[in-house]
């Protein structure tokens, strides 16, 4: 599949979100190729996002499946017209393979991001140094001709958490990933230091898992949760494996996740034992 017929992020939220509304009125693909007056292989198309849909369809499919909500309106609407849009990150062509856009595309759309991290230091808070020292330590992570690009693209993300109404942010580490010195004890320091820092932004809430606790609730790994609204509930969450990753919407999954972040959240340093415990850890040598 071209990148240019591949669907992308937005086509796919958009579809998704038209499937569950269907269903949810005991609507068929049929009714809703009747109501549009096409095949019910378009419907398919659209509700896995390969086709885009124009607004006066938009607008008939919410009004078979009863969607009066103005504000649910609007939100779809959007999702409709710039589900086509390319992100910043094209510019690098192949660099950035697909699942790795995905994981782009919903940073760049979420209102709320919530990460949990076992291993290592959330992507959107590394420093250059870090970033790089993790990528040169992993041979399946990219070629090393490339590692200088992905950096770059790493610390050109870090703008959505400055930017006009930025994103809020909320990460849960695993103390074992302050610890580990990651490029050396030189670096780390640095590391623990842009940490500290960073946790004073407004938007930015960040909580640590003491390793005395024992077994924690992320025993799964870490992944990522994104909201797309003015609540946090999530609407997609990605888990990344070694060489590729996934994008998970369904709604038992999400739900899933969501349990297993209360349980992190609940258990781990308040914010500000949490600073203290990363300036504490960036004093040692």
């Amino acid at each position: 599949m071209t990148d240019e017929s591949r669907p992308t992020v937005r086509g796919r939220r958009l579809g998704s979100e038209l499937r569950r509304l269907r269903e949810s009125a005991s609507k068929t693909t049929d009714d809703a190729a009747g109501a549009l007056k096409c095949s019910r292989a378009k419907i398919s198309r659209i509700e896995t996002g390969v086709v885009g849909i124009r607004r006066l369809d938009l607008g008939i499919l919410l009004d078979l499946y009863g969607v009066t909500e103005p504000h649910v309106r609007e939100a779809l609407e959007t999702l409709a017209r710039e589900s086509k849009k390319r992100g910043w990150w094209h510019d690098y062509g192949d660099t950035i393979q697909p699942a790795h856009a995905d994981f782009l595309g919903l940073e760049s759309d979420a209102r709320y991001i919530r990460t949990w991290q076992p291993l290592v230091v959330p992507g959107l808070l590394q420093t250059e140094d870090y970033a790089r020292a993790l990528l040169e330590a992993n041979p399946a992570a990219v070629r090393p001709e490339r590692i200088d690009q992905v950096v770059k693209i790493r610390m050109e993300r870090k703008a959505i958490l400055n930017k006009p109404d930025p994103a809020r942010f909320w990460a849960i580490i695993w103390e074992p990933a302050l610890r580990c010195p990651v490029g050396g004890a030189d670096v780390r320091q640095a590391q623990l230091r842009y940490l500290a820092e960073a946790a004073q932004l407004p938007n930015v809430t960040l909580q640590v898992v003491p390793i005395g606790l024992g077994a924690t609730a992320g025993a799964c790994g870490g992944f990522v949760m994104y909201g797309f609204t003015d609540s946090p509930a999530p609407g997609a969450v990605f888990v990344e494996t070694l060489t590729n990753g996934h994008y998970l919407e369904r709604e038992a999954e999400l739900d899933g996740y969501g349990l297993v972040f209360e349980y992190l959240r609940s258990s781990a340093l308040n914010p500000s034992e949490s600073l203290d415990m990363i300036t504490s850890i960036a004093t040692e040598t």
